[in-house]
């Protein structure tokens, strides 16, 4: 079975351009075929701060309204998606930029409301795996954001792990696939002020444990729940760390428990 390499990469990689051209080249690096998934969350709060419009987040995930919804679909899917596109171009890697709306890649349906009103999150119902079977037969890496449709005509706010995990389960059929979760620290810290606290391995109910203590938090809570659903649902192996590392297999590895 061929290998495929899905890499999401946020926080401050895609933000600082130093961090984003060592990614890029350690990307270039892997074998076989690979998809790259962006977020560029910090992006799209700093240009709603610029327009007056406040963000909201609960877990890690973005409340968002109409006002927000048209933020993101501009930097997800314009300034960040582009710029990724052009610097693996600049490496030689002919790269496509797409969003879920895009050959109908991702559909989703927005999220209902319960005790948190998210307004238009989409949770994904289906991913299009043909089209990006065919894409990567050409030799195109596909580059994703996180934005999705619902097939109405509505674009809506997808958590970019959560479109990594899922990418990573439908692909799993056909590929043997690793998925790497790539942001600026080395991995999962088991102290949250100590960057050298890496842990090594971590199982599902650490994680839930970790979670409860409040020493994982925030963005790392859809990281780690995304990447257990992946392990738990084909994907051969899921590692948590940074431009550096993630090439050399060093990070935090998620185990089965």
């Amino acid at each position: 079975m061929d290998r495929l390499t899905i890499v999401k990469v946020g926080g401050k990689v895609v933000e600082e351009p130093e961090l984003l051209d060592r990614l890029l080249d350690a990307f270039t690096t892997i074998t076989g075929y690979k998809i790259l998934v962006h977020g560029g969350g910090k992006a799209a709060t700093d240009l709603a701060a610029r327009l007056g419009v406040e963000t909201k987040m609960v877990d890690g995930r973005r409340i968002t309204d109409l006002e927000t919804l048209e933020i993101v679909t501009m930097v997800y899917g314009g300034l960040i998606n582009k710029r990724v596109v052009a610097g693996l171009q600049a490496r030689n890697c002919n790269a496509l930029g797409l969003t879920g709306a895009d050959l109908d890649l991702v559909r989703a349906r927005k999220r209902a409301v319960t005790d948190i009103d998210y307004g238009y999150a989409g949770d994904v119902e289906n991913v299009n795996s043909r089209e990006l079977r065919i894409i990567l037969g050409e030799n195109v890496i596909p580059v994703v954001a996180p934005l999705t449709h619902d097939g109405k005509g509505m674009m809506l706010n997808t958590n970019a792990d959560t479109i990594a995990s899922r990418l990573a389960i439908e692909l799993s059929h056909f590929y043997k696939v690793l998925l790497f979760y790539c942001f600026e620290k080395r991995g999962v810290l088991s102290d949250p002020l100590d960057d050298d606290s890496v842990l090594g391995e971590l199982t599902e109910p650490q994680f839930l444990e970790y979670q409860e203590a409040g020493i994982i938090s925030s963005g790392m809570i859809p990281k780690l729940y995304n990447g257990f659903k992946a392990i738990h649902n084909g994907v051969s192996e899921v590692l948590i760390t940074n431009p550096d590392n993630f090439y050399k297999g060093r990070g935090t590895r998620l185990v089965r428990s």
